[in-house]
C-alpha cells in the first residue's frame, strides 16, 4: 500500500516577528484607510514569527518581478537538495529509486520546471516522470500527496518524491494597499519541504483513499492578480467561512471509507489561519488539541502554503508517531475554493535498508 514517509522541512535563516510586522505595516501604510483593518487581521492570524530567505528590508525593496523570479530559481536550487536528501533517507531510498517527482510551488515560475534541474543534478534517473503543480496554492500539498498516491496505485512498486518550495516573501507587495496584499505580507512565510510516497514498504501514513472537491462558484475568492510587479494576492472576505461547506465533504470521505471523521486519531490540516482551524474543529466535532501540529506550524512559521501539511506531519513524527493502525486525515485547502483530502492509517513497517540507504546517500555527497 502506498505510504507517505516522514517529510523533511527546512525554513530559511531570516526571522520576522509579529511585532516587527506590525511596526513595518504602520510605517509603510501610515494614514491609509485600510491600515486599521489590516493591523487587526495581522494581529489575529496567530502567527508569532516567520522565516524569510532574505532580510525583510530587501523583500520589501521589491527589485521587480524579473529579479524576484530569478531569485526564486536560485534559492530553489540552493535550498531543495538538502531537504530532498533527508526525505530520501527518511524513506530508506536513494535518488535512483524514484520513479516520479512532483514539484509544487505557487511563488515562482520557471520553464522547464525545476524538476529538470533536479534530475540533471541530483542523481535521479533520466526516465523519471515530471509532475509540476503550480496553480493550486495552499491546496497543492494535499494535491501532491493525492497524485503520488494515484501514481503508486497505477504503477505498483513505484516511488514518488514530492518537493514543495514556497518562497512566499517573493510575493510581498509593499505598495499594494489591498486588504489581500496587506494580510499576505503579515501571514505568509518561506519554507522548503520534501517527502516520499513509497509504493511498498516504508513507515508513516499508509494512504487508503483520496478525494478532491471545489466549492461551486468560488473560483475568484482566492486568486493572484498577475501584474508587472508580480503576483498580487487577492482574498475574498468570505474565505474564512468556507470550512462550514467543506466539513461535510470531509465527513463523507471518511464515511465512504467506513470511518467517523470526528473520531480519528490524527488530523493533518492546512493552517491557512486560525478561523480555518477553529471552524473545522467545530464543524467536525473534534477537540482543538487534535489540530496542535497545524497550530504549531501557523504560530512558528506562518502560512507556508503547500508546505504546511508536510510540516504538520513532520511534527507528528517528531512527537513519536502513533500506534500502528491509527486512523487519520490529511487535508489541504486553496484557490478554487479547492479541498484535497486523503485518509489513511499509521503504518508500523520499519523501512528495511535504512542504514544502507543513508550510507549510500552520504557516500554520494
Amino acid at each position: 500500500m502506498p505510504t507517505l514517509c516522514k517529510p523533511s522541512v527546512r525554513v530559511p535563516e531570516y526571522v520576522i516577528t509579529l511585532e516587527e510586522t506590525l511596526e513595518l505595516a504602520e510605517r509603510a501604510h501610515a494614514g491609509k484607510p485600510q491600515l486599521p483593518l489590516a493591523l487587526r487581521l495581522i494581529r489575529n492570524t496567530g502567527v508569532r514569527k516567520r522565516h524569510l530567505i532574505q532580510p525583510i528590508e530587501q523583500a520589501l525593496a521589491h527589485p521587480g518581478f524579473e529579479q524576484r523570479n530569478r531569485l526564486f530559481e536560485a534559492e530553489a536550487r540552493k535550498r531543495c537538495p538538502a531537504v530532498i536528501e533527508e526525505a530520501l533517507a527518511n524513506a530508506a531510498l536513494t535518488a535512483r529509486d524514484i520513479d516520479a517527482i512532483i514539484f509544487v510551488s505557487c511563488t515562482g515560475f520557471t520553464m522547464p520546471s525545476p524538476i529538470a534541474w533536479l534530475i540533471n543534478n541530483l542523481g535521479f534517473r533520466y526516465t523519471t516522470r515530471q509532475i509540476p503543480i503550480a496553480q493550486l496554492g495552499c491546496a497543492a500539498g494535499g494535491a501532491a500527496i493525492n497524485r503520488a498516491h494515484d501514481f503508486c496505485k497505477a504503477y505498483p512498486d513505484s516511488n514518488v518524491l514530492i518537493v514543495s518550495c514556497e518562497l512566499c516573501s517573493l510575493c510581498y507587495q509593499p505598495d499594494d494597499d489591498g486588504i489581500g496584499s496587506l494580510l499576505s505580507d503579515g501571514l505568509f512565510g518561506d519554507a522548503v519541504a520534501a517527502a516520499v510516497v513509497r509504493g511498498n514498504g516504508g513507515f508513516g501514513v499508509a494512504l487508503e483513499r483520496n478525494a478532491s472537491y471545489i466549492i461551486p462558484d468560488t473560483e475568484s475568492w482566492i486568486s493572484y492578480a498577475v501584474r508587472s510587479t508580480g503576483f498580487h494576492f487577492q482574498l475574498d472576505r468570505r474565505v474564512p467561512g468556507t470550512m462550514e461547506p467543506l466539513a461535510p465533504v470531509l465527513r463523507e470521505l471518511a464515511l465512504d471509507h467506513g470511518w467517523d471523521v470526528g473520531d480519528l486519531d490524527f488530523y493533518i490540516i492546512h493552517a491557512g489561519g486560525p478561523r480555518i482551524l477553529a471552524d473545522l474543529s467545530k464543524f467536525l466535532g473534534v477537540d482543538n488539541s487534535m489540530f496542535r501540529h497545524s497550530w504549531a506550524t501557523l504560530t512558528e512559521y506562518g502560512n507556508i502554503a503547500s508546505a504546511v501539511v508536510f510540516d504538520a506531519l513532520r511534527r507528528l513524527f517528531d512527537e513519536g508517531g502513533l500506534t500502528p493502525g491509527a486512523t487519520g486525515v490529511i487535508a489541504g485547502f486553496g484557490p478554487g475554493i479547492t479541498a484535497e483530502m486523503s485518509v489513511g492509517r499509521w503504518s508500523s513497517d520499519t523501512p528495511s535498508g535504512l542504514d544502507r540507504a543513508t550510507e549510500a546517500i552520504g557516500a554520494a555527497r
